[in-house]
């Protein structure tokens, strides 16, 4: 866990690096902590988005085990639940894509 901050203040403690490129040196710095972040944020958002989908689902079971009779109604909502859940982590998606292909990687 010390690693993971020491390298995390390192890495913002010198932004300038990553800026100070020159204009035609293609881009220096900027491409790799752009695939270090996009990397890093489809990792998190992945792995929460899968937290939270699990507790939603079991969630609704457990609830479905209790009352049988409102199960309908318990499942659509556990449905628009997944998918408002999914579409964070399709959002990050988009999010790492665009860090990717703007700023290419030379």
């Amino acid at each position: 866990m010390r690693v993971l901050i020491a390298a995390s203040v390192g890495v913002l403690a010198f932004p300038g690096l990553a800026l100070a490129a020159e204009a035609g040196d293609g881009g220096g710095w900027l491409g790799p902590f752009a695939v270090i972040a996009a990397g890093v944020g489809m990792a998190i958002a992945a792995g929460l988005c899968g937290l939270g989908q699990g507790r939603a689902v079991a969630a609704a079971v457990e609830a479905m085990g209790r009352q049988p009779g409102a199960a309908a109604r318990i499942q659509v909502a556990m449905i628009i639940g997944l998918a408002l859940i999914e579409s964070l982590a399709i959002y990050t998606l988009v999010v790492a894509l665009i860090l990717l292909f703007v700023q290419p990687i030379k």
